[in-house]
């Protein structure tokens, strides 16, 4: 159990790695969209799109971390999927059709674990990004529309 431990915990760390990295840069990309001269909607169609697109890229390396993980140490049978297993563990979905051996049976709990962290991580970003993004807009900027007054 310690090992599994360990080995799930330095992959975490990884993962957590990789997140703050992101999120660093993220942050600086979106705090310099702020100071561009487009604005309404279309910009903050773009600061989201753009967003949620390297979010999802940083998720899609970290369930990678994992696979490469569980490929290193022989997480589970010869013919198993590893990124599908680890994409499964990873968010939480749980099929079950995939399971670990007996050994590093504590590998899928912790891949949760690291998920469900980092995706409760990039749901506090995209909202903060959201709420930078809006606080730049000039008042009623978003109220606006070429349609009929309500």
């Amino acid at each position: 159990m310690l090992r599994q431990l360990l080995v799930s915990i330095a992959v975490s760390l990884c993962n957590i790695a990789i997140h703050a990295m992101v999120m660093v840069v993220l942050l600086r990309v979106v705090r310099r969209a702020g100071e561009r001269p487009i604005h309404g909607t279309f910009r903050l169609v773009i600061i989201m799109m753009a967003t949620m697109s390297v979010l999802m890229g940083a998720h899609i390396a970290e369930v990678m971390v994992w696979s490469l993980a569980y490929g290193i140490i022989g997480v589970a049978s010869d013919e198993a999927d590893l990124l599908y297993f680890a994409f499964v563990n990873y968010t939480t979905l749980g099929y079950g059709d995939v399971t670990p051996l007996q050994r590093w049976n504590l590998l899928g709990p912790m891949t949760a674990l690291n998920g469900v962290l980092l995706i409760g991580w990039s749901t506090a970003v995209i909202f903060e990004v959201l709420r930078r993004a809006l606080a730049t807009m000039r008042p009623g900027e978003m109220l606006r529309h070429d349609g009929p007054p309500e």
